[in-house]
């Protein structure tokens, strides 16, 4: 068997029996041996994939499959599968399975994808690069002197190599979409509630949102169709209809978009990232959409908003990782007092600790109205200003990240410049508004790069259309 880009391609020949569920599971895995040096897996569920994959073929032959029969899935590592080691890429979680199933796993499930591992990722969802894992960083694919982006970059690395088809990561600040730039496939963050985090790992529970990694909007619209909606067991979720996005992907319509101008003109955008964003907004022009430029004021408030707000939320949702009733526990302890300091500062990582303190501090009675309080308030500031622009506009256009894919290590020494590659992804997730990354073109020394389109709530369909036009033109 070879690669194929879209899963309506495996599917049309799943059906016409020219290969099987079997034969494409064994691909994948072949792929990921060959490519484990990569450290994209953490675990890969051989036996289990293959013997669903037999299930699912006496399916086919049956007619009773489901929408997405064969389709190959990796799991970020800080989504629960029933019965499968869960860490986020920490050693204080070693040893804990998960005792149940996530709602996006679950529907998967039901309509037999199939689940082959789950994947590397940076310890908690914390970072920007994927080095932060206790097991080791993730290496890009195109170059292995690279990150491949953070915090999905195992996810990312795998669907770019063929270790699966798809990937189910997680976004609070753009961790889907900076490593599917970074990676050259595609990554989507839907708007905050469209799908359901139950069995997902907090990190930051406002802006915390389940995204899907493919090489084509195709996959990531048939997956979204099948995932989102409405859950018993999360209170966030929205209760909107799900459209069937799949069916709804060619469009005639044109579109209105904005260009941030002080985005457009930053001095610390790359210069390739700068060309092929103009590269882009001429392919629009000339397909007939329209293209405006404005300024968004509040964009230099983004970044350190999001890193108080999440970071406040990480302190408290990490405070449950005590080392009592899972996970890692210290062996060095006197008392109950010891235990916990000890597990906490032999299980967690540098960056993760970092954070913690940072949203302790922020937190704190002293700090809360000075930093946290306000915030709160400047966030709701650029969710009304970005609201407000889309409400004359269908979309805005700017690039995922400020540069393609850095060194291993580049900025490990300096926390402030990892913070800053995530500049221009952070403002969809303090928003709460769907945008997906797509590749556009590669830099002078070969490596993807990423441009990303913003929508307002619960118009991933839209997203959809555009993005599929900028892709195949």
């Amino acid at each position: 068997m070879k690669s194929y880009t879209k899963y309506s391609e495996i599917n049309r020949y799943l059906n016409q029996g020219t290969f099987s569920c079997f034969d494409v599971v064994s691909f994948y895995l072949k792929n990921i041996k060959e490519k484990s040096h990569l450290n994209a897996f953490l675990s890969v569920y051989e036996d289990e994939a293959l013997a669903r994959a037999k299930e699912i073929d006496e399916k086919l032959k049956n007619g009773t499959a489901g929408k997405l029969a064969g389709l190959v899935v990796g799991l970020k590592d800080v989504i629960s599968y029933k019965g499968h080691p869960l860490q986020a890429g920490s050693k204080i979680l070693d040893s804990y399975i998960s005792p149940y199933n996530a709602t996006v796993v679950e529907r998967l499930l039901k309509e037999d994808a199939i689940i082959i591992g789950r994947q590397n990722c940076d310890e908690f969802a914390m970072g920007s690069s994927n080095e932060n894992s206790s097991f080791g960083p993730v290496l890009n694919p195109v170059n292995a002197e690279c990150v491949p982006g953070g915090s999905s970059g195992g996810s990312a690395v795998a669907v770019a190599s063929d270790m699966c088809q798809v990937a189910l990561g997680s976004d609070t600040g753009g961790s889907v979409r900076q490593p599917a730039a970074f990676c050259g496939v595609v990554g989507l963050k839907p708007t905050y509630s469209r799908i359901s985090r139950h069995g997902l790992i907090a990190y930051g529970s406002s802006f915390d949102c389940i995204g899907i990694l493919a090489k084509n909007v195709e996959d990531i619209s048939l997956v979204l169709s099948v995932i989102a909606g409405q859950d018993q067991f999360d209170s966030t979720v929205s209760h909107k209809p799900v459209p069937e996005y799949f069916s709804m992907l060619r469009t005639k319509k044109k579109f209105k978009i904005c260009c941030i101008s002080n985005i457009n003109e930053s001095p610390t955008l790359q210069t390739e990232i700068k060309v092929a964003l103009n590269k882009s907004i001429k392919q629009l022009i000339d397909s007939n959409h329209e293209i405006h430029y404005s300024d968004l004021p509040l964009l230099e408030y983004v970044l350190p908003t999001y890193y108080i707000l999440a970071t406040a939320e990480a302190s408290c949702n990490l405070s449950r990782f005590d080392g009592v009733r899972y996970g890692y526990r210290s062996s060095n302890t006197k008392d109950i007092m010891s235990m916990y300091f000890k597990t906490r500062s032999e299980g967690f990582g540098a960056e993760v600790k970092r954070r913690i303190l940072l949203g302790t501090f922020v937190l704190s009675s002293d700090y809360y109205d000075s930093y946290y309080l306000k915030a709160q308030k400047v966030r709701q500031l650029i969710r009304n200003q970005v609201k407000e622009l889309l409400k004359d506009y269908d979309f805005i256009l700017m690039p995922t990240t400020t540069t393609t894919a850095f060194k291993l290590g580049e900025h490990n020494t300096n926390p402030l410049e990892m913070y800053l590659s995530d500049l221009y992804s952070v403002q969809a997730n303090v928003a709460g508004l769907p945008a997906v990354s797509f590749p556009y073109g590669k830099d002078d020394t070969g490596l993807p790069i990423g441009l990303q389109l913003l929508a307002d709530e619960d118009e991933e369909t839209k997203l959809f259309q555009l993005t599929n036009q900028l892709i195949e033109t």
